[in-house]
């Protein structure tokens, strides 16, 4: 079940804000460290994350999410230091804001433009996810802690609309602090274990065998 408007609205622009706050505490040397995303550094991910939401709050939605477009995004950045990423992003957040506080419960629940799946609801919360995974991957670069709280619950969303569209299941996702949340109607296999873990695998960024799972559960594979 996919989070509220509300819960999007207020999510979104804090997850942001919290990446822009954590390039500018970088050293610009950070940049070149590689992540888990592969053959992507940090400044790679910084740029991805940037581009595409100068892209939507620019109107270019067509292509967004598919390797073509993300490559683009770091291709056309590659000189800019991390600051003016955060510049960047910060700048076209306030766009952003704008938009996503003018859509009401009736535009929530339209269509996604541009052939993406879902409704219009379902895609922000979709672009939460994407800054809150790239987050948790500088994170895990820099050494850090874990990155938890409700983004991980929007990654745990949109990772079960994937699967869904995959047609992965029946299951059910049993996991630590979360309540019981079923895929393609639940029942089947009972997936268990901590929530991060299980978005990792299921995003390519981990091995899903520790949770007794396999490829097939990567939703990019």
């Amino acid at each position: 079940m996919l989070l509220s408007r509300e819960e999007v609205v207020t999510g979104l622009p804090a997850e942001r804000a919290e990446f822009v706050q954590l390039l500018r505490g970088l050293w610009e040397e950070d940049g070149g460290r590689p992540t888990r995303c592969e053959g992507w550094s940090i400044r790679a991910v910084a740029a991805h994350v940037s581009g595409e939401l100068a892209d939507i709050v620019a109107g270019n939605l067509q292509g967004q999410g598919t390797p073509e477009m993300t490559s683009r995004h770091v291709a056309e950045r590659d000189a800019k230091l991390l600051t003016e990423l955060a510049d960047e992003l910060e700048q076209a957040g306030v766009a952003a804001d704008v938009l996503l506080t003018a859509f009401d419960d009736e535009a929530w629940a339209t269509p996604a433009p541009a052939g993406l799946p879902g409704t219009l609801g379902a895609a922000l919360e979709a672009l939460w996810y994407d800054t809150y995974m790239h987050h948790e991957d500088i994170l895990a670069a820099l050494r850090q802690r874990p990155k938890r709280g409700r983004g991980l619950r929007a990654a745990l969303d949109q990772v079960v609309l994937r699967l869904e569209l995959r047609d992965w299941g029946p299951a059910t996702l049993a996991l630590d602090g979360f309540g019981d949340i079923p895929v393609n109607g639940g029942g089947g296999r009972r997936v268990t274990g901590d929530p991060l873990e299980f978005v990792l695998a299921a995003t390519g960024r981990a091995d899903p065998v520790p949770l007794g799972l396999d490829s097939s559960v990567n939703v990019y594979g």
